[in-house]
């Protein structure tokens, strides 16, 4: 048994639903057994009750809950800063070519290493993985995430028109290697399976319905793809789609759209689509670098708060610029700022949810983590930043828990992020990172 002793925060509960949901202790302590949190509190109440507990003093920096990033792509971690381009010309030019080199094997080990490791390096313990187009790639990623230590929910992304063609499949493969990369992966250790269709764009109905079909068998898996990102594109499915009713309807015509749904980007819906979606209640994953990068629009929070769809971040990298979730969180504020009467004012401890416990209850695992509860398993990012730098200096003079929170998100990088958990388990440390001491 361990008790963890530093400045926490977490938000156990919805800022956009409870003013105080942002929980803080100055001098806090988790109590971690077996890599669950057994107690949360005031240090000197904790240690009070569990005398016998090693004591790990991170005094000195912060303890949050790991990140929670809801929509992010292994094959394209080579082929970050793309700038320059419209989403299907960046598609096209950027990263489609990349994305082909993944038939071979080894090259995918070596893209999955370098993904992986980012994600941890970054502080984010659970993701939402847009996978491969080839079978065996994806078994070569689900096997280094098992080493990782991270938790993914990923799948084999289908497409069958629009792109390079050794990238398409057809509906029996997409049943016959869903099917054998489910009973394989979903469930083993950290790791989960989504339903990954690409996008409408380049997936028939008849791909669109083999996915439904894997829904079906295998209830428990997730379903991720993208919508309403671009206004070419959506013009694009539109004329694909001549009897939808707009792009929403050409999932939920397959029976795509459910509560274990989560649709990246969604930057133009309609009101139709945002009643849809807070009906079957399916998450929208908001990437605000990503959006501003290609220039796809300016997110409607605001319309989707008021819908009552709920909104997780991602850092749709290679779209995005990086895998810090803390850039998304400010970058997200920037475009709600940039929205003006339209936008919805976000605080910081409006950030902290979103890059955490919302992603985990868009990914149906908010019993499992996203926040410090009782119960919870320990994944958490220990920011600290070194000695002498611009956030180090501002948090020695930051005037409480709120403008904390604030700084880390207007100035946090990965330089920052001193050491990572997830399970209790250790699956990042920085190189030269303060030693924690142990009493």
């Amino acid at each position: 048994m361990k008790l963890y002793r530093a400045a926490l925060m977490h938000t156990p509960t919805s800022p956009f639903a409870d003013p105080a949901a942002l929980r803080t202790h100055d001098d806090g302590a988790l109590l971690v057994e077996d890599g669950r949190i057994v107690a949360c509190g005031d240090y000197p109440e904790v240690r009070a009750a569990h005398p016998e507990a090693e004591v790990v003093d991170l005094r000195g920096g912060v303890l949050l809950p790991g990140f929670v990033d809801t929509h992010v792509h292994y094959p394209q971690v080579r082929v970050l800063g793309g700038l320059g381009m419209g989403l299907l010309e960046w598609l096209d030019k950027n990263t489609l070519p990349e994305e082909a080199r993944l038939a071979d094997d080894t090259y995918a080990r070596s893209v999955a290493r370098e993904f992986l490791s980012a994600l941890a390096a970054n502080g984010t313990t659970t993701a939402l993985v847009f996978g491969s187009h080839y079978a065996s790639a994806m078994d070569v990623f689900f096997g280094e995430a098992g080493a990782s230590g991270l938790r993914v929910v990923a799948g084999q992304v289908v497409s069958d028109r629009l792109l390079r063609p050794e990238l398409h499949t057809t509906p029996e493969r997409t049943y016959a290697e869903g099917k054998a990369l489910i009973e394989r992966w979903h469930g083993v250790g950290r790791s989960l399976y989504a339903v990954t269709p690409r996008f409408s764009l380049s997936t028939s109905e008849n791909v669109l319905d083999a996915c439904a079909s894997l829904l079906a068998e295998f209830p428990d898996v997730r379903f991720t793809s993208h919508i309403n990102e671009s206004p070419r594109e959506v013009e694009t499915v539109r004329g694909l789609f001549t009897g939808a009713r707009d792009y929403l309807d050409t999932y939920e015509r397959a029976g795509l759209v459910t509560g274990r749904s989560v649709l990246a980007h969604n930057v133009h819906p309609t009101d139709r689509e945002l009643g849809v979606m807070a009906e079957r209640r399916c998450a929208a994953a908001h990437c605000p670098c990503s959006n501003s990068s290609l220039g796809s629009g300016l997110f409607p929070l605001r319309r989707h708060l008021r819908a009552g769809v709920h909104v997780s971040l991602g850092t749709d990298v290679g779209g995005g610029t990086g895998f810090s979730m803390l850039k998304e969180g400010l970058q997200a504020y920037f475009m709600q700022q940039l929205l003006g009467p339209e936008g919805a004012p976000l605080t910081p401890a409006h950030l902290l949810y979103l890059v955490t416990r919302a992603g985990a209850r868009a990914l149906g695992l908010e019993g499992l983590t996203g926040d410090f509860g009782e119960g919870r398993a320990f994944d958490a990012v220990y920011l600290r930043p070194p000695p002498g730098g611009t956030l180090d200096t501002v948090l020695r003079h930051a005037d409480g828990p709120e403008r904390v929170l604030a700084d880390l998100f207007t100035l946090g990088t990965q330089a920052d992020v001193a050491q990572v958990w997830v399970g209790g388990d250790v699956v990042y440390r920085r190189a030269f990172a303060p030693q924690a001491a142990h009493a």
